[in-house]
């Protein structure tokens, strides 16, 4: 059963946000340790690993993660005069995290068990109104979402895009990136937009 389990050790970004696979990342950076993780990544080609905080904070001393985080592969960066770095990334495979260590400069190392993609499945016609719903959120967040390639017929896609853009807790995002079932993931989902559907304000 271990020969099966496929692990490798990556940098750890703890962040107060929770990457779906396929989704964007965008980030400012300044901190000296993720300066250095951003040109490791980059000089060897690798992606780096994104946990939701358990405990901590983003910058100054290492935060505890949650231990299950997507791969971040970096597609462009920018350096800005104001001595920030601006890059963007994409959401890749999920992993668990095994063991971790703190380097000197508080950067945080794992080592990761890489998880399987989830089991691909169409998106149910009960679901179809979801490709609509995203497709209002995407335009408030253009700047992102803009170039992503879309697959509305995958129930995956669709529900990892709803539960990133969505108004959620980060808990709850948590809960649905660590979720395994796709069509179990929709089906809360749609629970979640009724929901708020019948609190929204009514148009006047």
């Amino acid at each position: 059963m271990s020969a099966d389990v496929e692990t490798r050790e990556v940098p750890l970004f703890p962040l107060h946000t929770v990457l779906f696979p396929g989704g964007p990342l965008a980030l400012r950076i300044f901190e000296p340790r993720y300066l250095d993780m951003v040109s490791e990544c980059l000089r060897n080609d690798q992606p780096f690993g994104v946990c939701l905080i358990q405990s901590g904070n983003e910058a100054g001393v290492a935060a505890s993660p949650h231990l299950t985080g997507t791969f971040a592969r970096i597609v462009d960066w920018q350096s800005g005069d104001d001595g920030l770095l601006s890059i963007s990334a994409r959401g890749e495979q999920r992993f668990h995290v095994q063991e971790t260590r703190i380097e000197r400069d508080q950067l945080l190392r794992g080592t990761v068990e890489i998880l399987a993609a989830e089991t691909s499945a169409p998106l149910p016609d009960a679901c179809r109104y979801m490709n609509d719903v995203l497709e209002q959120l995407f335009e408030h967040a253009s700047d992102v979402y803009g170039d992503l390639p879309k697959h509305p017929d995958d129930a995956s896609w669709v529900g990892y895009r709803l539960a990133e853009v969505l108004s959620l807790p980060l808990v709850r995002r948590q809960y649905f990136l660590e979720l395994e079932d796709p069509l179990l993931r929709l089906t809360q989902l749609d629970e979640i937009l009724r929901a708020m559907s019948e609190t929204a304000p009514g148009e006047g």
